[in-house]
C-alpha cells in the first residue's frame, strides 16, 4: 500500500472511531436522559461538524446514506436531512450567484456546459448547524424540540405537534414535517451511531473527506489545530444562533 493511501485511511480512521464509548440503547435519548445510558457521559461531548467546501465533489453519496440510514423519505420533494448545493459566481455578479440543488443533490450534478471566465463552481453541503442558542428550541410550544447535554438539538416526535414554530424559526432551512408522522424532522447528526463511538453516515461514506464529525470538548480531536490553521466560518453569522457545523473555504457568496 502506497504512503499516501495509507495516510488517507489512518487520517479516516480518527474521525470513524471518535471515541471509546460503547453502545448506548435509543430510548435513553428518547426519554431525555442520556447520561443514564451504560458507558456514554454525555457531558464529556460537545458535538460538531467540519465541512470543507473545497474537497467537496458534489457526488451526493451523503445525501444517499443520510436518507438510507435515517429512513428519510426519497419520493416527496424537499425532505432532507442533509443536501448539497451547487454554487455558480460570476465575478461581474457576485451578490446574485446561480444557486442549484435539484433533488438535493441526491443523483449528483450534471456538468455544466461552460462555467465562463473567472466564474466559479463549487458545492456546499448543508444540514442542521445543531446550534448552542438554537431558535428552533426557543419557539417550540411544548419542548419537542431540546438540545442534548452533549450539544445535539434533537426532536421528541411523541411530544411535536406538527405546528411548523420550528420550521419556520430554522434560519438554515434545515427542517421539514415528515408526512408519514406528522412531526418535525431533521437532522441529528446520527446521534444513534455517535453515542456508540462512530462517525455519521454522511462522514463514514465521503469520498474526499469533507465532512468530518468533531467533538468540541475532546482537547485531542484533530478539529482544534484545524480551526486553528484555517479560515473558519459558519453561516449566516450575523444571526449569532452559535452555530457547531463550521465551514473551511467558505465563499462569501453562500447564503
Amino acid at each position: 500500500m502506497d504512503q499516501t493511501r495509507r495516510a488517507f485511511l489512518e487520517k479516516a480512521g480518527i474521525y470513524i472511531f471518535l471515541t471509546g464509548a460503547a453502545s448506548v440503547a435509543w430510548e435513553y435519548v428518547e426519554a431525555r436522559t442520556p447520561q443514564l445510558a451504560p458507558n456514554y457521559k454525555d457531558t464529556d461531548h460537545w458535538w460538531g461538524m467540519i465541512i470543507d467546501v473545497e474537497k467537496c465533489i458534489g457526488c451526493g453519496s451523503c445525501v444517499r446514506a443520510c436518507k438510507a440510514e435515517n429512513n428519510v423519505p426519497t419520493d416527496e420533494d424537499g425532505r432532507f436531512r442533509t443536501w448539497v448545493e451547487r454554487y455558480r459566481v460570476d465575478p461581474l455578479n457576485a451578490d446574485h450567484p446561480d444557486v442549484a440543488s435539484p433533488n438535493g443533490g441526491y443523483d449528483g450534478f450534471t456538468a455544466l456546459d461552460q462555467a465562463g471566465d473567472g466564474v466559479k463552481v463549487f458545492f456546499v453541503p448543508k444540514l442542521c448547524n445543531h446550534c448552542a442558542d438554537a431558535p428552533c428550541v426557543q419557539v417550540c410550544p411544548v419542548g419537542a424540540t431540546f438540545e442534548s447535554p452533549d450539544g445535539v438539538v434533537l426532536v421528541d416526535k411523541d411530544r411535536c405537534l406538527g405546528c411548523r414554530y420550528c420550521v419556520q424559526a430554522c434560519p438554515y432551512g434545515s427542517r421539514y414535517i415528515d408526512s408519514r408522522t406528522h412531526t418535525a424532522d431533521k437532522c441529528t447528526l446520527c446521534y444513534h451511531r455517535i453515542t456508540k463511538g462512530l462517525t455519521t453516515a454522511c462522514c463514514e461514506v465521503c469520498p474526499t473527506g469533507t465532512r468530518q464529525l468533531v467533538d468540541l470538548k475532546n482537547p485531542n480531536d484533530p478539529v482544534h489545530e484545524f480551526m486553528r490553521t484555517h479560515k473558519i466560518h459558519v453561516l449566516k453569522p450575523q444571526m449569532a444562533t452559535g452555530a457547531k457545523v463550521y465551514y473551511n473555504g467558505l465563499d462569501g457568496a453562500v447564503r
